[in-house]
């Protein structure tokens, strides 16, 4: 009760006070028109071109809503919700698997089914409505397409000394893009075991950790690096800008080349200073007016069965799939087992 009574107190107070004092949080006119997203990177554009860009200038200019935007890796921005989540912050949160899930068993994500979510498959979106894809995605690798005439092949090719101190890859756990570096090795060769024998092998030619994804692709154009862990949307809008950044799926050996899907999820924050706004985001963000951009701006797949994309980047991105083998991860068991993953990574690589 005297918890409930100090509440009501600051309310009313705050409220009594809102025309003299800008420091009662949501409670001023200007806080109320805006919404924050947290995200992982890869879908605002270099030079204000990315699909974020013409979403929330869209966004801003039909509901006079501000968007705030806060980037970072997938379990960056996860861990920063959580440590937030007395005083939460953001109202929005993206994040790539299996971050998404993560953040859902801690309670991190309010129940909210945006408008169009019932146009997206059952494994784009969470069941109990806490998460829905916004833009898909797959893993990937890149190259520099100047240094080296043809794109790597196999795993084993990054192993050659000609990739001493030139290839590097986002840290696991920390990046949603590093992360799948161990799911992707896990899968090609076999199991946990021979995939971190295999990256430990690999530290011979690896530069080391990276907290961001979209910082090792500006070093692979410039040739600091020749290789490097990425993602199809994120790259293919990068190469816009970047002519010498090629995209590439490893193989086992002289298998075929693999890859799965890694979209971009969004999720209302539990507790969310501005759910409403939140929610008008979301619905926006799953529009078809936002969903016809995904391939032709940002250089993604929508995840909605109702928006088909006809446009150059998206003929581009169905040739670069062709004879790439699609598997689907158990984001169940990954999200359960992520932690020893992730430490069996820092024991296999002394990280």
């Amino acid at each position: 009760m005297r918890n409930h009574l100090r509440s009501l107190a600051a309310v009313t107070g705050c409220l009594a006070l809102a025309a003299s004092l800008s420091g009662c949080g949501s409670s001023s006119a200007s806080d109320r028109k805006t919404v924050t997203v947290y995200s992982a990177d890869g879908l605002k554009g270099e030079n204000n071109d990315g699909w974020y860009d013409k979403v929330f200038a869209d966004f801003e200019k039909k509901t006079g809503i501000k968007v705030k935007y806060v980037e970072g890796g997938s379990g960056e921005m996860v861990q920063r919700a959580q440590r937030e989540r007395t005083n939460t912050q953001a109202d929005v949160l993206v994040t790539l698997p299996p971050f998404i899930q993560q953040a859902d068993s801690k309670g991190l994500l309010a129940t909210y089914a945006p408008a169009g979510s019932d146009r997206v498959d059952g494994a784009d979106k969470a069941r109990d409505s806490t998460w829905t894809s916004v833009v898909n995605n797959y893993f990937g690798f890149i190259y520099n397409k100047k240094e080296l005439k043809t794109a790597p092949k196999s795993w084993e090719d990054l192993l050659d000394s000609s990739y001493k101190e030139k290839v590097q890859y986002s840290t696991p756990g920390v990046a949603g893009d590093g992360t799948a570096v161990l799911i992707k090795a896990m899968h090609d060769f076999g199991g946990e075991e021979p995939a971190m024998a295999y990256l430990k092998k690999l530290q011979a030619n690896n530069v080391g950790p990276s907290a961001s994804t979209g910082k090792l692709a500006p070093k692979v154009d410039k040739g600091e690096l020749l290789a490097a862990n990425g993602d199809v949307q994120m790259n293919y809008a990068q190469s816009k800008d970047m002519p010498n950044l090629g995209i590439w799926f490893p193989a086992k050996g002289d298998g075929r080349p693999t890859t799965f899907a890694l979209p971009y999820a969004a999720g209302l924050v539990a507790k969310a200073p501005h759910p409403e706004n939140g929610k008008k985001l979301l619905d926006f963000m799953l529009s078809e007016e936002a969903q016809k951009n995904v391939s032709a701006i940002g250089g993604g797949f929508s995840p909605r069965t109702d928006v088909e994309a006809t446009d150059a980047n998206a003929e581009a991105l169905a040739q670069l799939m062709k004879g790439v083998d699609v598997f689907e991860p158990d984001w169940s068991e990954i999200g359960t087992g992520l932690d020893s993953y992730v430490d069996a990574w820092k024991t296999a690589t002394g990280s």
